[in-house]
């Protein structure tokens, strides 16, 4: 038998086997999904913040547990990590962010969150699963669940990693500076999805190369000397001085940064002053900083700086009183995804969900720390996808008659549960049962 001709088979065989297990797969899904519907709706009504997911924690381990995984709690906060092995094979982790916002839902529904907590600066606030991580740990078990179920279809090491503290951006990195990686099987590839409102449940986007962007928080303290409103002339006002911070930090992406390069520089709220006629000597800015490479990202900090102090200057500040900065680290990465395992998820989407379901998206310049799962010292291949998660009737309307359409952390957010997580479950089982194909096959290799 010629070597191409045991390929050709190898192909056909390993086609054959995957194509059995994912005619299964709906029948299979059908069967779990009052379960996923009763977990979806436990989570949606009692989310927790950010590095306070300690019911949510315990749910998803006992959830991995029941179904036989090898399970480890306690990550880098309230981190899970489940393993299961089935042979050898490549090492594939699939990752599900648990935490909500510290915001109000105002859905309507009649499983709508109720929930307040305090925040982590000590204040009380209602908390929702306005971003969907209730969608994601919902289609995280039923995946769980479908690679037991399907366990002859692959061969490898499953690492099922439950996620704290994505929406601070530093939930990835507490699981990594907690070892995930030593304490754990090396991955091979890591794969994830979030849920998408502007696209109809059943469908799927995709995008290789960027698709989110990198973020910094980023605080600039501006000096200045108090002085009686009515005599302005006898101090050097800060918030005039920040307002023309503010103005010259529009240049910066305009004049600064190359047209093709995507960046933002956005002031999102300014403290200073307590009173109607007191001159502060200081106002505080609150920075977020978004960009795709870490020259651009170089530049727009150094020109914050570079401008506050120019014009500090200008005032007539002395160099004790020049502006201090504070940048948040961690800093989100950028989301990269892999091109080669990225053409592999559509191939495996477009064969099994069907190519009209499946759509190229555009970057955008949000951010997602699921980027900090491929950066180790060997690189990990990732990516990560879309899950259409919208009433396709409404985004219909709303298309034709110009109605808004209530994005991610909007309150009114309300994903349709059943054809999202059903079509989330589908998508990443069978993406991932590709990725740890059974490659088993006896060939007769003589030439």
């Amino acid at each position: 038998m010629k070597v191409n001709k045991i390929l050709l088979f190898l192909s056909s065989f390993m086609l054959s086997i995957f194509t059995i297990s994912a005619q299964s797969v709906d029948s299979y899904i059908d069967k779990i999904y009052p379960e996923l519907d009763a977990l979806y709706k436990h989570l949606h009504q009692n989310p927790e913040l950010s590095s306070q997911e300690k019911e949510t924690s315990a749910r998803i381990a006992r959830e991995l547990k029941a179904l036989g995984y090898e399970v480890t709690e306690g990550i880098g906060g309230y981190g899970v990590v489940g393993v299961l092995k089935n042979g050898p094979g490549p090492v594939l982790l699939i990752r599900s962010d648990m935490d909500a916002l510290p915001m109000e839902e105002k859905t309507g529904l009649p499983y709508a969150s109720t929930k307040k907590a305090i925040s982590n600066d000590g204040k009380e606030t209602y908390v929702a699963h306005s971003c969907g991580h209730d969608i994601h740990m919902s289609v995280f078990v039923g995946t769980a669940r479908m690679m037991v179920e399907f366990k002859n279809s692959w061969r490898g090491t499953l690492l099922m990693v439950g996620q704290p503290a994505e929406e601070t951006g530093m939930g990835a990195w507490n699981m990594m500076n907690d070892g995930l990686y030593e304490k754990f099987p090396h991955p091979d590839f890591a794969i994830a999805l979030h849920d998408d409102p502007f696209l109809p449940a059943g469908t799927l986007g995709y995008k290789a190369g960027a698709l989110m962007a990198g973020v910094d928080m980023m605080n600039v303290t501006v000096y200045g000397e108090g002085a009686h409103g009515a005599a302005p002339h006898t101090g050097i006002d800060p918030i005039v001085l920040s307002a023309q911070m503010i103005q010259a930090y529009q240049t910066i992406v305009s004049r600064r940064i190359a047209p093709m390069d995507p960046a933002v520089v956005t002031v999102g709220s300014i403290h200073g002053g307590s009173v109607h006629n007191i001159i502060p000597d200081e106002v505080v800015m609150q920075l977020t900083l978004r960009s795709y490479s870490p020259e651009v990202r170089e530049e727009m900090i150094s020109s914050i700086k570079r401008i506050s102090e120019n014009l500090a200057k200008s005032a007539g500040l002395p160099e004790s009183k020049m502006p201090t900065y504070w940048i948040r680290e961690p800093h989100t990465p950028a989301l990269i995804n892999d091109a080669q395992l990225t053409e592999k998820m559509v191939n495996v989407f477009k064969t099994n969900i069907g190519e009209d379901k499946v759509v190229e998206v555009k970057a955008q310049m949000i951010g997602e720390d699921f980027s900090r799962f491929g950066m180790s010292e060997r690189k990990i291949p990732i990516t990560m996808f879309y899950l259409g998660a919208n009433d396709p009737a409404f985004l219909e309307k709303a298309k034709a008659e110009g109605l808004d359409i209530p994005g991610l952390h909007s309150p009114y957010f309300a994903p349709l549960p059943e054809p999202t997580i059903k079509t989330g479950v589908k998508a990443m089982s069978l993406f991932a049962m590709d990725i740890l194909k059974n490659q088993e096959v006896m060939l007769d290799k003589k030439d």
